[in-house]
């Protein structure tokens, strides 16, 4: 699954567009290193995301074939810190 995908179904960011316009700012970090919209996830991977204030970082546990419930959206990563 795509990265800004990934990150509106899991909700930790709100709208795919959003999504698109921080990681093209190079705001988040897929294991350490700057990804573009379309990189591909795979269950391990480290996603850190760079907020104004803080910075969330967070392992992909599975990665759906869809959109999925807000009460699946939290099982679908690990906060790491």
């Amino acid at each position: 699954m795509r990265l800004d995908k990934f990150l509106k179904v899991s909700r930790l960011i709100k709208r795919r567009t959003v999504a698109n316009t921080v990681s093209e700012m190079g705001r988040v970090l897929v294991n350490g290193t700057p990804a573009k919209p379309a990189k591909q996830l795979k269950a391990g991977d480290i996603i850190e995301i760079e907020y104004s204030n803080r910075v969330e970082k967070v392992e992909v546990l599975i990665i759906p074939t869809g959109n999925v419930s807000v009460q699946e959206a939290g099982s679908l990563y690990k906060i790491i810190s």
